[in-house]
C-alpha cells in the first residue's frame, strides 16, 4: 500500500521536471502556502470565483482575495477580480444576472460589496450597516438578500446601539454573570448575553440593499450555530420566499444540550418561524431544499448531548410533514447535502476510512455510489461540492501531501483540476511517500493508519507518532494548516498516524467504543499501530520515536507519560487534559465532556479510571507542553498544572504558551515559532 506523491501530486513524468536543488518541507512553507476556499460558479457555470488567502514569507501579514477562473479557455490561470488595495475580499457568490457579490472590510467594517467581472469597474458597496455581515445569501430571483452577524436581540434593525449591556453593568470592568446565564464563555470568547448571530433578509435593487427584517421573531438562539456554524445551516427555499435555517437555543441548557432545530420562514407574511424538527432532541441540521420546493433534506443525529453520533441524511415532505431516513442502512455520517439540478439525487460528503468523499444518494431507492472524483490513487478530502449545468461538479480537493485546489468532474465522470495554485512551490519541495497501514487493533477489530516519509529518505528514521485530537475524529488523507504530517516527516522523520478505536469513518459502533474508555482502546490500538508501522516499513526506526499530540492526542500525552512510560524518547502535548476532573467543571461545552464520561463528575460509575493526574508519579519521559490562554475547551490551566508535575519531580519538561491563540496556533508568526520549537524538541532527542 505504497504510493509515491511527487510535490504536485500530478504524473509521474513531473519527476523527471524536478529541481536538483529540491529541498524539505519547512514550517514557513506551510505558514504561507495559498489557501484556496469558498468556490462558487456563475448561472450558465462558464465562470469559477474563488477566495484565496496569501501570506508574505517576511512579515506572515496574511490578506484573503478573490479569484476569478475561466473554464471554458484551455489551461486558462486564475485572475485576480474585485481587488480592492489593502483590504480583504471573501466569500464570493454570483448573482443570477452574473455579478459577483462578495464580503469585503474595504470600509472599515465587514459589509456586502457587488463587481461586474464582463464589464470591469469599481466595486461598488451593497450594504451599510451598523453591525458587521458576517456571511450572506442571495434568493434564487436575485430581489432579496439574506445576511447574518451579531446583533443584539433588541435591535429591529441589523445592529444598533443596544441599551441592555447584559454583563457589564458598570461602574468597574467586571463582567458580571446572573443565574441561569448558560454560556458564560464559548470557544476563545466571553458571552456577550442578549446579543446573538441573528438572520435577517433585505430587498435588494439595482445592487443596493434595504429594509432589513430580522428572521428569528420570538426566538432567542444563535442562528448559524456558534461558534462553526456558516452558510450550510441557511437555505432559500426555490420560490425565492422561503427560507430554512439551523437555530441553536441559547438558555440555561445549552452548554449540555445538542438540540440544533431546523426553522422555516415566510420573508413576505408576519409570522413567526415553525420548527420543522422539534421532536427530535438532538441536531438537525444542513437544510437543503429541493429544486422544485417539495422536499426538504437534512441531516440529523439520533442521541441528545453527543456531538458525534452518526449524522443521518433526512427528507421531508414539504406539504405532508411525512420524513423518511435516506441513508439509516449506511454506516457512515453525512457531512454536507447538496441536490443534484434535476431533484432525483443528492450529492453528500462523509469521511470514509481515510478519504472524505463524495457520495451520490438516489432520491428514489437511497441507492449510494461513491464517485470518482480524482485522477489519483485515493481520494484524499472533497468539499465544497457544487452541481454545474450539464451535470458536471465543482469541488475542492485536498490530501495528506498536498492542500486544496479547484476540481472538476465533467457528466461523464471524466476528471480535471482547475487550479494549481502552489504548483510553482510545492515542485521545489522534495516529494513524499504515503503508506497506508491496517492491523489488528484492539478487541481484534481493524485499524488503519498512515505512514508519511521523505521519498528518497536513507537508512533508519526516527519516528514522529501523531495522535489525533477529537477524539472522534480521523488523522486522515487531508491536508492540515495545523497538524501536517507531510511537515513532520521533512526533518527526515517517519510520521506515522493511527486512527484508533473512537476515530470517524469506520461505522459508528467504532466511533462510540471510545466512550467511557479513554484510555483503554485506543492506547491499545496505539501501541500495536506503532508496531505494525515497524513490521510493516523496516526502515521505521520505532525504538526511536517521540509522541505528539493535541486536544484528545494532548490528553493521550499525559496518558501515555504514566502508562506508557518507556514507549517514547519524548513528548509534545498541546492543550491536552491533565485533570479530567477539572476538565469537567472548567470546559464550556458540557455535553462533550459528559457524554463522554458518562454524565457530570459527581455521578460517573468510575470518574477516576482515565485521570492522567493519577498516574503522574509514574512519569518519566520528557514532555514539550504548548497551549493558547485565549483556549476555553480546554483551559491552559491544564497545561501549567502538567508543567508543573515535570518541574517537581525534575523531568525534562518546557512550555509554551501563546496569548493570542486558543484551541488551535492560527496566526502565520505563532505557527511558524510552533513547528520550530517542536522541531528543536524532536531534535534533541531523536538526532543522533
Amino acid at each position: 500500500m505504497k504510493y509515491y506523491l511527487l510535490p504536485s501530486a500530478l504524473a509521474l513524468a513531473a519527476a523527471l521536471s524536478l529541481p536538483a536543488n529540491a529541498r524539505p518541507m519547512t514550517e514557513v512553507d506551510l505558514a504561507t502556502l495559498n489557501r484556496v476556499a469558498a468556490p462558487t460558479a456563475s448561472p450558465d457555470g462558464r465562470w469559477v470565483a474563488f477566495q484565496m488567502t496569501e501570506t508574505a514569507a517576511d512579515s506572515f501579514k496574511r490578506s484573503t482575495g478573490l479569484w476569478l477562473v475561466d473554464r471554458k479557455m484551455k489551461g486558462a490561470a486564475p485572475v485576480r477580480v474585485a481587488d480592492i488595495a489593502d483590504k480583504n475580499e471573501s466569500a464570493p457568490t454570483f448573482h443570477p444576472d452574473g455579478s459577483l457579490y462578495f464580503l469585503s472590510n474595504a470600509s472599515g467594517k465587514s459589509q456586502i460589496w457587488r463587481v461586474e467581472p464582463a464589464k470591469g469597474g469599481e466595486p461598488t458597496r451593497v450594504t451599510d450597516t451598523k453591525a458587521d455581515v458576517a456571511g450572506f445569501k442571495i434568493s434564487p430571483d436575485g430581489k432579496r438578500l439574506l445576511a447574518w452577524g451579531d446583533i443584539a436581540r433588541e435591535c429591529t434593525d441589523f445592529g444598533c446601539d443596544a441599551k441592555d449591556k447584559g454583563e457589564l453593568p458598570g461602574p468597574g470592568t467586571g463582567r458580571h454573570y446572573k443565574n441561569n446565564a448558560g454560556f458564560v464563555r464559548h470557544w476563545d470568547s466571553w458571552e456577550t448575553p442578549g446579543t446573538y448571530s441573528r438572520p435577517f433578509v433585505f430587498n435588494l435593487e439595482d445592487g443596493k440593499a434595504s429594509v432589513a427584517r430580522p428572521l428569528d421573531a420570538g426566538l432567542i438562539g444563535d442562528a448559524p450555530s456558534k461558534p462553526f456554524g456558516g452558510g450550510e445551516e441557511i437555505a432559500w427555499g426555490p420560490d425565492s420566499r422561503t427560507v430554512y435555517f439551523t437555530l441553536r437555543k441559547a438558555d440555561k441548557d445549552e452548554p449540555r444540550s445538542t438540540n440544533l432545530d431546523i426553522y422555516r420562514v415566510l420573508v413576505d407574511a408576519r409570522m413567526p418561524p415553525v420548527n420543522l424538527t422539534e421532536a427530535n432532541e438532538a441536531t438537525d441540521t444542513l437544510p437543503a431544499p429541493s429544486p422544485d420546493g417539495k422536499w426538504l433534506a437534512y441531516a440529523a443525529m439520533a442521541r441528545p448531548g453527543y456531538e458525534a453520533d452518526r449524522q443521518i441524511l433526512m427528507l421531508r415532505d414539504l406539504e405532508s410533514g411525512e420524513v423518511r431516513k435516506l441513508t439509516d442502512a449506511w454506516d457512515r455520517s453525512v457531512g454536507s447535502i447538496v441536490w443534484a439540478p434535476d431533484g432525483k439525487s443528492l450529492y453528500v460528503t462523509a469521511q470514509d476510512v481515510l478519504d472524505h468523499p463524495v457520495f451520490r444518494v438516489d432520491v428514489a431507492t437511497g441507492k449510494i455510489e461513491r464517485l470518482k472524483v480524482t485522477t489519483e490513487k485515493w481520494d484524499g478530502n472533497i468539499s465544497d461540492v457544487t452541481p454545474l449545468p450539464g451535470g458536471a461538479l465543482l469541488y475542492t480537493r485536498n490530501s495528506i501531501a498536498v492542500p486544496t485546489d479547484l476540481w472538476v468532474r465533467d457528466a461523464k465522470g471524466r476528471v480535471t483540476r482547475l487550479t494549481d495554485v502552489n504548483g510553482d512551490r510545492l515542485v521545489e519541495l522534495d516529494p513524499v511517500s504515503v503508506e497506508r497501514l491496517q492491523f489488528k487493533g484492539a478487541n481484534g477489530d481493524a485499524v488503519w493508519g498512515q505512514i508519511v516519509k521523505p521519498a528518497k529518505a536513507e537508512g533508519k528514521l526516527p519516528v514522529a507518532f501523531l495522535v489525533h485530537g477529537g477524539p472522534q475524529s480521523s488523522f486522515g488523507n487531508s491536508w492540515s494548516t495545523r497538524w501536517n504530517p507531510r511537515l513532520f516527516s521533512a526533518p527526515g522523520y517517519a510520521a506515522v498516524t493511527i486512527d484508533f478505536h473512537g476515530s470517524v469513518g469506520y461505522g459508528q459502533s467504532f466511533t462510540d467504543s471510545i466512550n467511557q474508555d479513554w484510555g483503554g482502546k485506543p492506547l491499545e490500538d496505539l501501541k500495536l499501530g506503532l508496531a505494525a508501522a515497524g513490521a510493516q516499513d523496516a526502515q521505521l526506526d520505532t525504538a526511536n520515536a517521540c509522541a505528539l499530540g493535541g486536544s484528545y492526542g494532548g490528553y493521550m500525552m499525559n496518558w501515555i507519560a504514566g502508562n506508557w512510560p518507556d514507549g517514547f524518547k519524548c513528548l509534545i502535548n498541546h492543550a491536552g487534559v491533565f485533570d479530567l476532573r477539572a476538565m469537567a467543571f472548567e470546559t464550556e461545552e458540557l455535553w462533550f465532556d459528559e457524554w463522554d464520561h458518562g454524565g457530570p463528575w459527581w455521578t460517573r460509575p468510575d470518574a477516576e479510571k482515565w485521570n492522567p493526574v493519577n498516574h503522574v508519579a509514574k512519569w518519566k519521559t520528557p514532555m514539550l507542553v504548548i497551549h493558547g490562554e485565549k483556549d476555553f475547551r480546554i483551559p491552559y490551566s491544564q497545561s501549567l498544572a502538567a508543567f508543573h508535575a515535570l518541574q517537581r519531580q525534575g523531568i525534562e519538561g518546557e512550555l509554551l504558551i501563546f496569548p493570542d491563540e486558543n484551541h488551535w496556533v492560527l496566526k502565520g508568526q505563532n505557527s511558524v515559532q510552533w513547528y520550530r520549537t517542536v522541531f528543536d524538541w524532536l531534535g534533541r532527542h531523536l538526532k543522533k
